[in-house]
């Protein structure tokens, strides 16, 4: 597509201006000041103490510790999507600065992770190396922006210093469980010495704490640590190589990356136990200031849901379901486990019960084929496909029977997929009558439906005649009678509480509370990730490490890729890099109790670990000796008014972490905070998430993506090489072939107006399509404000000390106080018009602009374009840097306009127009009309039957 050249953006010839604003001007103004702001320091954040500690007068300012969204230094380096919400911050971290904040802000780099390891795999090439210089190219371009960023703070999360404390925090963790009754997490010591002294039972055991193994203490304490080990079923991705979380999983059954098949499979991993803190994750979302849409979203994940566990008898033993509608038991008349539940096996006989229904069977000879067959069938799918509401419902009769404790019936228990094993207990109790999925499974395995809840749609109870479920919790409990329960007539609130006493009297159920969440899974079949700090002893008990021995870094290896299989067999298992090293695995090691041969773990930690806390990095990055220094904790996060729980002031970034990143934090922050490392609860207390610049896709007629640049437009066509393409509007990047890089519009127009442009194009919370040829417009905005200083033959100042008229007062002063207001509410698109309207107006009214207008109007500029601001300032004779000047306060008698008009309607139409103050009452402003020689003449003596008053600006007039 063409491009607006900026050396054509006015009228004059380049050469009758040496002083003009262009792009090689604008490029040497901005490497100079960048150069300036790093050998002055002037974007160092003073901490109250430390090697970082500085002005106190600056320190006892007002704090603001704005964040954003940590990047991964991609190989493809930076496109002018990426550089949105950095700009975004940049800019209010500038307005902070000037109105009187110590303003904590910079950047750091999340360099864990697979794109490097898939690289290194690929070409040889160390993951450090390639992740390194990625970290240096981004950086330079980062730079290029003029972002004011506290350099002495940065770091990555691949240093050694800096995973060293993400390796701490985890043995913090690995050595916490959590206790009920204080509702927090404490030292895992203390749950030991209640044990030995006999405080607390030690569950599944008659005997002593003193009279257990190693390895039986070791298996007691993995119940209760808040990071444990343990064979639970997976995400395993035979394609990768490695197992991946829930949330890694598409919904189509694939993984996020790379696309391959994901298989449902057991093996033991490392997990945190989040599941812990659901109560706290959901109660405290309240008090953070976040978009309502991410708190729905972390809410509906973490699934709170009341009801009651029920137990069904099989064969003398129990099969626990947990339902929100215990009102609804009588209604059970057959029961699902989900495939992967542990008893199935046991409940698996070798024949069919005499009389089994064919379609029971799924065609099978036996119970244990059909089950084996179906487990097959159900391992290929995600959770969210097995789950989709409108897909076939498919199953299998184990060949058994359980008993519905409330009627003594017996009910078959089948396996389906639409049961999953990680909600509840992995077993439900279907009520086919009252629940969409059970009817429909009900129908298709001609099933029993016994209606229970009284249908209020006039259909009757009848079941055989329903062609739906009858769902409501608004309706009235029927044919539900048993022994010494009745709950026909009781309401759905009324009908829970009885049955569950009931069920609890009874010792066959109680009431509970039961989440969605499922505990973190937390190891990763790679290399490029950080070490766990655990070793395993002879009998293959954990053993954590002493923090003397951190870091514990990753050893060198030959081959960095993790053994992948064949996508489509799940029957295969891990096997990670790290275990080709024999020298680096097996070691020998005192650990307190003399020299022994030790396995470390081979496993790595998700690439989430280095993002659960590097906020905490930023406040006290050089310490060697503590997580973080709690005074200056303290200081930047601490809890204060408004802010209860603490946290970061501000963090930008990105909707699609929602249930990553934004929850993982959280629950390692409560985990810190329980153990008193840190005074903050949360880690972000108001989070805004930053819209995507998008730009237009063209493809051939094969569908693959042509370069965006070298497309043609003709007659609403488009056209590549002279064949016609399509166009959608999409995500940009590398493999689309339509990424701008910031490079290229630092070089045409310059950072400030790369930055401007950015901050116009919309709402920060809002997509929008990136055009090249509108980039202009601020291009030239900074011409004109540039011309309105500065002489462009001369190159001296142009401005006057005379004073400015009434006009470019309140011109001036509404622009003060509406940019103050819109970049205080992060609204930077109509602070930039406001801006513009304000250069539009001196510009218009020619001459030398007044002295006390023009430097306002800089310091207005300097948090959106800095260069060019510091470059006025000092052009305006000033020594210091715009960057710590305060910001301009507006004189409140020129913001209010003098007078406004009032139009005086007669029967709709115009008939006088009234210059009026803008506080004028309504009837003072109906007076003043009515007094009104044309409104009177209008009037010609009719009587008036009603006056229609809307101060200051309409009166409406009805005659008689």
């Amino acid at each position: 597509m063409s491009e607006t050249n900026p050396a054509a953006a006015t009228g004059t010839p380049v050469d009758a201006a040496p002083h003009r604003y262009t792009a090689a001007m604008a490029a040497e103004i901005e490497a100079r000041w960048q150069d300036f702001w790093d050998a002055d320091g002037t974007y160092a954040a003073p901490n109250p103490k430390g090697d970082l500690a500085g002005d106190p007068e600056v320190v006892a300012r007002p704090k603001k510790f704005i964040m954003d969204m940590f990047p991964y230094p991609s190989g493809a380096g930076l496109h002018v999507g990426h550089p949105l919400g950095y700009i975004a911050t940049d800019v209010f971290a500038r307005f902070q600065r000037m109105t009187g904040h110590n303003v904590l802000h910079t950047l750091g780099f999340d360099a864990f992770g697979l794109p490097a390891e898939q690289y290194a795999v690929q070409t040889g090439t160390h993951p450090r190396v390639s992740t390194e210089a990625n970290i240096e190219n981004m950086t330079a371009q980062l730079r290029r922006l003029g972002l004011g960023h506290d350099k002495r703070r940065s770091f990555a999360t691949i240093d050694p210093d800096y995973y060293k404390w993400t390796q701490w925090i985890f043995l913090q963790i690995f050595n916490s469980w959590y206790d009920d009754e204080a509702d927090k997490a404490r030292p895992i010591s203390e749950l030991i010495a209640q044990f030995e002294s006999g405080d607390r039972a030690v569950p599944g055991h008659t005997r002593a704490w003193h009279e257990l193994s190693a390895g039986e203490r070791a298996d007691v304490l993995g119940e209760f640590r808040l990071a444990y080990a343990s064979d639970a079923p997976v995400n395993w991705c035979p394609g990768l190589g490695t197992v991946l979380a829930n949330e890694e999983v598409t919904a189509d059954g694939r993984s996020e990356r790379g696309n391959f098949p994901v298989f449902k499979a057991k093996l033991r991993q490392w997990n945190m136990r989040i599941t812990a803190y659901a109560d706290r994750l959901l109660d405290d979302l309240e008090a953070l200031d976040w978009p309502e849409a991410i708190k729905l979203q972390q809410r509906n994940w973490i699934g709170r849901s009341e009801g009651a566990r029920v137990d069904f008898p099989i064969d003398g033993e129990n099969i626990t379901v947990f339902t929100t509608r215990p009102d609804t038991l009588f209604g059970a008349t057959y029961m699902v486990l989900a495939p992967e539940h542990p008893l199935v096996e046991k409940f698996t006989p070798a024949a069919w019960p005499e009389g089994t229904h064919e379609v029971w069977t799924g065609g099978h000879a036996t119970p244990g084929e059909a089950v084996a067959a179906y487990r097959a069938q159900a391992a290929s799918k995600s959770d969210v496909e097995r789950q989709a509401e409108a897909k076939d419902k498919t199953g299998v009769f184990i060949g058994s029977y359980a008993t519905n404790p409330v009627n003594g019936e017996q009910v078959p228990v089948f396996i389906a997929d639409y049961v999953l094993m990680g909600y509840g207990t992995g077993a439900i109790m279907a009520v086919p009558a009252h629940d969409t999925r059970d009817f429909e499974f009900a129908r298709a395995f001609e099933l029993p439906i016994e209606c229970v809840v009284e249908p209020t749609d006039g259909r009757g109870t009848d079941t055989s005649t329903w062609d739906e479920a009858f769902v409501s919790y608004d309706a009235k409990i029927v044919n539900s009678v048993g022994e010494g329960v009745s709950l026909d007539g009781l309401g759905v609130v009324d009908a829970k509480a009885r049955i569950t006493e009931w069920l609890e009297r009874r010792g066959i159920g109680e009431g509970t509370v039961n989440f969605r969440l499922r505990d973190w899974l937390f190891s990763r079949q790679r290399y490029w990730g950080e070490p766990f700090p655990i070793v395993y002893d002879e009998d293959g008990i954990a053993h954590a490490l002493p923090e003397s021995m951190l870091p514990l870094e990753l050893p060198e290896v030959e081959d960095y890729s993790p053994r992948t299989f064949d996508p489509d067999d799940a029957d295969t298992q891990p096997e990670t890099p790290l275990s080709r090293n024999e020298d680096w695995v097996n070691v020998t090691l005192d650990l307190g109790d003399g020299p022994r041969k030790y396995r470390r773990e081979t496993n790595t930690m998700p690439n989430w670990a280095g993002s659960c806390w590097y906020e905490l990095r930023y406040l006290d990055p050089h310490n060697e000796h503590q997580l973080v220094d709690p005074e200056i904790e303290q200081y930047w996060m601490g809890p204060r008014e408004g802010q209860p729980h603490g946290g970061v002031d501000l963090y930008v970034g990105g909707a699609e972490h929602a249930v990553l990143h934004l929850l993982y934090a959280r629950f390692w922050s409560k985990v810190l905070y329980d153990l008193g490392h840190v005074s903050s609860a949360e880690p972000f207390h108001k989070l805004f998430n930053q819209g995507m610049i998008q730009a237009y896709v063209y493809r051939d007629a094969r569908g693959i993506a042509v370069p965006a640049a070298e497309v043609e437009e003709r007659d609403g066509a488009y056209y590549y090489q002279g064949e016609k393409v399509s166009r959608l509007l999409g995500k940009m990047g590398k493999s689309l072939k339509n990424a701008v890089t910031p490079d290229e519009i630092c070089a045409e127009y310059g950072a400030d107006t790369l930055r401007l442009y950015e901050m116009a194009m919309g709402p920060l919370d809002v997509s929008r399509p990136w055009d090249t040829r509108a980039v202009v417009g601020q291009f030239r905005l900074l011409q004109r404000l540039w011309r309105n200083i500065v002489d462009e033959a001369t190159g001296e100042v142009t401005v006057s000390d005379a004073e400015p008229d009434e006009e470019t007062l309140r011109a001036l002063h509404k622009a003060i106080d509406g940019v103050r207001g819109d970049l205080e509410g992060m609204r930077f698109n109509t602070a930039i018009a406001k801006v513009t309207e304000l250069n539009n107006h001196l510009t218009k009214a020619g001459g030398a602009v007044p002295r006390s207008v023009a430097e306002p109007l800089v310091l207005l500029v300097a948090p959106l374009a800095p260069h060019i601001a510091e470059e006025l300032w000092r052009r305006l004779g000033h020594t210091d840097s715009v960057v710590h000047r305060d910001f301009p306060v507006s004189d409140p008698r020129y913001v209010v306009d003098e007078a406004v008009t009032c139009v005086v309607q007669i029967k709709g139409k115009v008939k006088a127009r009234l210059e009026v103050p803008p506080s004028i009452s309504e009837e003072e402003l109906e007076k003043i009309a009515l007094a009104d020689e044309k409104v009177v003449a209008a009037l010609e003596g009719a009587g008036i039957r009603k006056v229609i008053v809307r101060a200051p600006k309409l009166v409406n007039i009805v005659p008689a």
